[in-house]
């Protein structure tokens, strides 16, 4: 599966000690060129990909920042598919199907992007980590809470600079929301309302046969499945519709809510959330008896969750989830005409308060359109087009650039989505998971009747990742994972 060799940074290294040791008039503390970690702004990062098809696509080709760096290695199950695009773009990388071969072989490797499917993002940046490497995480950072906590802990332990690749975050036009947060022009903050059309892929239906039969040849179908149960070859989840299953995606909610969620959770300096409720969209297809299938992702469901009062908001929150196309009500002091978070009103947020409301599109590479009214006819809205200098508001090349500056360097702690942040941001996203997971169980009566148990408001213990209220619940904190795919 190995190419061309890439050019090895080992004689890199090497030159800079030995130069270093040749000539006392040549030695230089560390701490004048930048502290430790530091890598002089002439000296490339040496870059991995470990997902290179898809997403990870542009991840890595961000990240090389037009050559500048270097890209040693490319790692996918799948090179036959939209991977072929960064071989073409690096045709002197080394191709690995396995990450965890990779890291061990590629020791010079400094950093790694990982835009596999969700149930892998945990499990790749565990083992990059644990050798030292810097990584850059495809949203959502983790497939379950416990993971996302054992990432922002691990980071911070390994001294790791860490970013997340929700790259809105990067987004400029967000200082105008923080702004108009910040001014206290909405007065006191009480609501905010998230939704999104998601999911555009199937899903809310049993899951589909396997057939091995229909499996493309270059496939390493038992590297695809990562730490989820062995299962025969099953068409329809490599390369996108895994988002629908629970083994594999994060459904609607990670899908986008790393992006929708946000806006809300850093322009009003939001922590973890105090409870979690539910309900899920039902969906008949005989009479009486609802479809049941909880292996996989419902196809609507609404969420609500609460916050405690902060810094920013003031005052407790009340936040609402909607998918499935399921949208808020328009308020009455934005024009009828005028569409509520993003073109058509298809995802937004609307951040609520006594004074007024802010409107704003998703915050991935979408158009922010921050939109601001207030009760005394008072409008001020952002611009409607985005001329953006680089690729995703710079996002993959703040973290590079973070890296070279080293772990604790103003460019570490500027970056918008370092792991202290996002696993915070990402755990309040999946507890929206948990509850709709929560909602499905169910169990046999005495009298023979399913009754479900689950459907209840879910009292959060953020600091502890406990549910105190249902012992039942807490199985979705974490997961099972298959034996050599422990973390």
């Amino acid at each position: 599966m190995q190419e061309k060799k890439h050019l090895s940074t080992t004689n890199r290294r090497s030159f800079i000690r030995t130069s270093a040791m040749a000539s006392s008039f040549f030695i230089v503390p560390r701490h004048v060129l930048g502290g430790k970690g530091y890598l002089a702004p002439s000296d490339q990062l040496v870059l991995a990909a470990i997902g290179a098809g898809g997403k990870g696509r542009s991840d890595i080709l961000n990240a090389s920042v037009k050559g500048r760096e270097g890209v040693a290695a490319l790692c996918d199950v799948d090179f036959s598919g939209s991977a072929k695009k960064s071989i073409e773009n690096f045709p002197d990388a080394k191709r690995y199907s396995d990450y965890r071969e990779m890291l061990d072989k590629e020791t010079d490797i400094d950093a790694v992007t990982i835009s596999t499917p969700d149930h892998v993002h945990g499990p790749a940046a565990v083992y990059a980590m644990e050798r030292g490497k810097h990584v850059y995480v495809q949203k959502p950072m983790t497939h379950n809470i416990r993971e996302a906590r054992m990432l922002t802990e691990m980071a911070r332990e390994r001294k790791v600079v860490t970013q997340m690749g929700n790259q809105g975050g990067s987004n400029p036009l967000l200082n105008m929301v923080q702004g108009w947060v910040d001014s206290g022009k909405l007065g006191k903050i009480s609501k905010v309302q998230v939704w999104t059309n998601r999911p555009v892929w199937p899903q809310g239906f049993a899951m589909p046969d396997p057939d091995e039969s229909q499996k493309p040849a270059d496939l390493h179908w038992d590297l695809w499945l990562g730490p989820a149960p062995s299962i025969p070859y099953t068409p329809n989840l490599h390369p996108f519709s895994w988002r629908g299953w629970w083994d594999y995606g994060t459904g609607a909610l990670g899908d986008v809510g790393c992006h929708l969620i946000d806006i809300p959770f850093r322009t009003l300096g939001l922590k973890y959330p105090t409870d979690a409720e539910c309900s899920v969209g039902a969906v008949y297809t005989s009479m009486w008896n609802a479809d049941y299938h909880p292996e996989g992702c419902p196809a609507s469901s609404f969420i609500t969750l609460h916050f405690e009062a902060t810094d920013k908001s003031k005052s407790p929150i009340e936040m609402t989830w909607s998918d499935g196309g399921i949208r808020p009500s328009h308020p009455d002091i934005i024009p009828a005409d005028h569409d509520i978070g993003g073109t058509d009103s298809k995802n937004g947020v609307m951040i609520i308060g006594e004074k007024g409301i802010i409107s704003t599109n998703i915050n991935d590479s979408s158009p922010l359109m921050p939109k601001l009214y207030l009760n005394d006819g008072s409008t001020d809205f952002g611009p409607e087009v985005e001329e953006n200098e680089e690729p995703e508001y710079g996002h993959q090349r703040k973290w590079v650039d973070a890296c070279k500056a080293g772990f604790g360097s103003d460019e570490h702690v500027g970056l918008t989505s370092s792991f202290d942040y996002a696993g915070p941001m990402t755990e309040t996203v999946l507890m929206g998971n948990l509850a709709i997971r929560s909602y499905m169980l169910r169990s046999e009566n005495a009298n023979g009747r399913k009754e479900f148990y689950g459907r209840k408001k879910l009292l959060w213990d953020g600091d502890n990742m406990r549910i105190t209220n249902l012992e039942a619940a807490n199985q979705f904190v974490g997961r099972s994972y298959r034996k050599g795919w422990e973390v």
